[in-house]
């Protein structure tokens, strides 16, 4: 991975519906280079994919909690995430140290979803139990830093 190379990867993160045109721009790239490098990176395994990210308060979502999932077995990262990623209200997950296996971020309309969201959590196959906390009001929200 080069300077390039970074160059296309803020550029995609930034906008993942940037034109060649405009990732060669930033890159220092004609639009043709810039298409084969960002080829290249997909196909490297570098870039897994391109997504929308929806405000989850456009869909009025705003009923939050933090899920800590129990899971029986050893199941592995990749096999957490294959069982997660097709809950919507699942917005970040991550293994952790400590007796939860992993914690979750979850959004929802109100009560009645978020729970509904998380027996969807607890019927996939690795998980054995839940605990949840839900936010009351959000102190400190910083922006991730992207590359």
């Amino acid at each position: 991975m080069d300077t390039i190379d970074e160059a296309i990867i803020r550029c995609v993160v930034r906008d993942a519906r940037a034109t060649y045109a405009e990732i060669g721009k930033e890159a220092g790239l004609s639009p043709s280079a810039a298409k084969r490098r960002l080829d290249r990176l997909v196909k490297s395994g570098a870039i897994r994919g391109f997504t929308a990210i929806v405000d989850p308060q456009s869909l009025a979502w705003h009923t939050e909690a933090y899920v800590e999932i129990y899971c029986t077995g050893n199941p592995t990262p990749a096999e957490l995430l294959k069982a997660l990623e097709d809950i919507p209200e699942v917005v970040d997950a991550c293994t952790v140290s400590g007796a939860a296996d992993a914690m979750l971020h979850m959004l929802a309309a109100d009560i009645p979803h978020l729970e509904l969201a998380i027996q969807r959590v607890r019927a996939t196959g690795p998980v054995d139990r839940t605990e949840s906390v839900i936010v009351l009001s959000r102190l400190l929200s910083r922006p991730r830093i992207q590359v």
